[in-house]
């Protein structure tokens, strides 16, 4: 006669192995907090601004009048827009030392940097003082009755 062998009850996932998972999960998970936002940063997305060139309206010679000068949003770059004696002027408005985005001074009536406090010239984006080692680019502008407009190429 043959013996069986008796029948195990079915068991589930045991204690242990269930904390092994949930631990294993947890590290998983934390590592994909913090490696998604990285490789969004080191990899932007795609702009889907236009990039055929065209007229973008930054103001009105009200909003900027002479002798004063504005940051502006164009497409994903700002822009710094003065009203000089020469006339309308339009710069990139990134420093060229670290990136920083300048700002209008009113009182020094010129643009400033303020991560190192590089200075900038309204009539011609030039460095006047500071750490930035080149100008800042220029933008070509548009003055169409009072509408102040930046041209793309």
């Amino acid at each position: 006669m043959q013996v069986d062998e008796p029948i195990q009850p079915a068991r589930g996932v045991g204690r242990r192995q269930f904390m092994r998972w949930l631990m294993g999960f947890s590290v998983v998970s934390t590592i994909a907090i913090i490696v998604t936002p990285l490789i969004g940063f080191l990899i932007p997305p795609k702009s889907s601004g236009a990039g055929g060139g065209g007229k973008m309206l930054v103001g009105t010679i009200q909003d900027i009048p002479p002798g004063t000068g504005q940051v502006v949003p164009v497409g994903n770059t700002p822009a710094v827009v003065v009203n000089t004696e020469q006339g309308v002027r339009a710069y990139s408005a990134v420093c060229t030392h670290l990136g920083c985005v300048v700002a209008w001074d009113p009182v020094a009536v010129n643009i400033v940097c303020p991560c190192h406090d590089g200075r900038f010239s309204p009539a011609n984006g030039s460095v006047l003082s500071g750490p930035p080692p080149a100008p800042l680019p220029n933008l070509q502008v548009a003055v169409e009755g009072d509408e102040i407009f930046i041209v793309s190429v």
